[in-house]
């Protein structure tokens, strides 16, 4: 009874989502979780990862648990920040050049970018999932580089769109956005949508 107790105050703190190594480290064993996954008060949703059996999994939550070093970016993020309404059919995350996740396999619904290590953390703010949960994802100026760099290899439309309405708010921080543009080494072609967007 008392590991119940635990594991549901660990789901409480951690946005509904026990990692296994969380709850060796509160003194539960693999056994109990196993227990409990089997009596259905506990659900196994991916490799050491269990939420409570009531509760429907996000699935962006999920990942960047899985992926420790994802940064939501691209596509993904546009949406997140409302630059798009297009649920995406892929999360999109951006991690440092080197670094290695077992998502990578999954291609289906997964598209990794990487990034030198010193640009990793450029940028990097939250945001509330779709489901309530805390994500890490770039912010809006980060997003809104990284998708004119790798336009080509993005839904040009979307990209377009996205960038037209940043500009067309009041919020918009056009310094901090060429700041990005040049500490990403695109400052002319960010410019060159600027002037023709605006």
């Amino acid at each position: 009874m008392e590991q119940k107790k635990t594991i549901a105050k660990i789901l409480k703190e951690t946005n509904g989502i026990l990692r296994a190594s969380d709850a060796k480290l509160a003194g539960i064993d693999y056994k109990e979780l196993q227990r409990l996954t089997e009596a259905g008060l506990i659900e196994r949703i991916s490799h050491g990862l269990y939420i409570f059996a009531a509760d429907i999994a996000d699935d962006y939550l999920v990942a960047q648990y899985r992926c420790g070093k994802g940064i939501y970016s691209h596509e993904t993020a546009l949406f997140l920040h409302g630059l798009s309404d297009r649920t995406p059919l892929q999360l999109m995350m951006t991690i440092p050049s080197g670094h290695n996740t077992r998502l990578l396999k999954d291609k289906s619904s997964f598209r990794f970018f990487y990034c030198k290590p010193d640009l990793h953390d450029l940028g990097i703010t939250t945001v509330i999932s779709p489901y309530g949960n805390i994500l890490r994802v770039y912010n809006r100026e980060r997003t809104l580089c990284d998708c004119i760099k790798k336009k080509d290899v993005l839904d040009i439309d979307l990209v377009l769109l996205a960038v037209k309405q940043y500009l067309s708010e009041k919020g918009a921080d056009l310094a901090q956005l060429l700041d990005y543009a040049e500490k990403l080494k695109i400052r002319n072609t960010v410019r060159q949508y600027m002037e023709v967007l605006v």
